[in-house]
């Protein structure tokens, strides 16, 4: 579809699915995006590009009806018969397929890293600009079950003033299971802070805000590593606060998943949310538990009056997808403004300009 003979992109109707076209069914496609997208009864996901046979017959298995098709060129043939584009690719395509998808009328949800370069990041905002087409990138953790803990407890005012924010995921991988994040470099979107850093650093500017300074220690500890497996990010907030962001697949034994301290009291907490790790085995975001796995996992507030534990926040993954659709059928906004994402990923490039990734001697 050329700019020429492009529709105008209007409300979607509320009389039937928004009709979705999910690129990629690796992890990102198959755990995250195809369930949530199933169990929403306002969508309707109708193509999957994958040229995998395994991966095309999984997603038959999960998504009735569904046309698979080998590549994107596929997907954009189809668009008039589409309305959503959800890219799950390997990010250094995330970008290029984006601004395809707005190019062809069809709204569209990125994995993160939105994109990988400064560049991409306002190319992909001019085309949403000019388009007009509705774009959102899939910062699900800021519906994590501790995330959301943190923001409830500062804005009930039980830590008093935030001073300092520590945030990280740390898992144990000693060696490398993907061969294509094996040889991204971080141009191409590889390494740990361009996999984790969109989370971690977006979730501290949600709750200290803008970052005026910041500074990254960048190591590729596995050997023949390319890019960064384990990486420390200290930001400076406008607001005075100092977020302490860790990002490590080499971590045998990981910290706290958050400490969050204040002028009045601290809270922490242990484990990763439990939601992906639900998914990944089958759960259904239908499922009365979901969203409740992992709760009350070390999660303590200390004050004047000693340490109490205190009840984790319900993660709410299907959220996402629920905004989504209000504001596709013009009923509200998208649920993470894109230029977000974008910031995030331009202050990520910007770190490995100015601290190079430093290999194990």
């Amino acid at each position: 579809m050329t700019d020429d003979t492009r529709r105008a992109w209007r409300p979607l109707p509320t009389d039937r699915p928004v009709r979705v076209a999910l690129l990629g069914h690796g992890l990102a496609g198959s755990v995250f995006h195809g369930p949530l997208l199933a169990a929403d009864p306002r969508y309707a996901v109708a193509v999957v590009m994958t040229s995998s046979p395994e991966r095309a017959e999984a997603a038959r298995a999960a998504h009735a009806d569904v046309e698979i098709v080998p590549d994107a060129d596929a997907v954009w043939e189809r668009a008039d018969d589409l309305d959503l584009a959800v890219v799950a690719t390997p990010g250094e395509t995330h970008a290029r397929f984006g601004i395809r998808a707005l190019e062809s009328g069809l709204a569209c949800v990125l994995d993160k890293p939105a994109c990988t370069t400064d560049v991409e990041g306002a190319e992909l905002l001019a085309t949403r600009d000019r388009t007009g087409v509705p774009l959102t990138v899939f910062h699900n953790r800021r519906l994590d079950g501790d995330f959301l803990t943190a923001v409830r407890l500062l804005r009930e005012g039980r830590l008093g003033e935030l001073v300092r924010l520590e945030s990280s995921f740390e898992t144990w991988k000693p060696t490398v299971t993907k061969a294509w994040k094996a040889g991204a470099s971080p141009a191409e979107g590889g390494g740990v802070l361009y996999d984790l850093g969109p989370h971690l650093i977006d979730q501290a500017i949600r709750l200290a805000g803008p970052v005026e300074e910041s500074y990254a220690e960048l190591r590729a500890l596995r050997a023949g590593a390319v890019s960064d497996d384990d990486a420390v990010v200290v930001l400076r907030h406008a607001s005075g606060v100092v977020s302490h962001l860790t990002m490590s697949t080499q971590a045998r034994r990981p910290g706290p998943r958050m400490r969050v301290l204040g002028t009045e009291g601290a809270w922490s907490c242990y484990g990763v949310d439990g939601q992906e790790g639900a998914l990944g085995a089958g759960a259904s975001p239908l499922d009365a538990d979901f969203g409740l796995a992992g709760a009350g996992r070390g999660s303590v507030l200390t004050t004047d009056a000693g340490d109490k534990a205190v009840p984790m926040e319900r993660g709410d993954y299907p959220r996402f997808y629920a905004e989504l659709a209000d504001a596709l059928q013009g009923r509200g906004t998208v649920p993470v403004d894109p230029a977000d994402a974008v910031g995030v990923v331009g202050l990520i490039a910007d770190l490995h300009r100015r601290h190079p990734v430093r290999s194990r001697p």
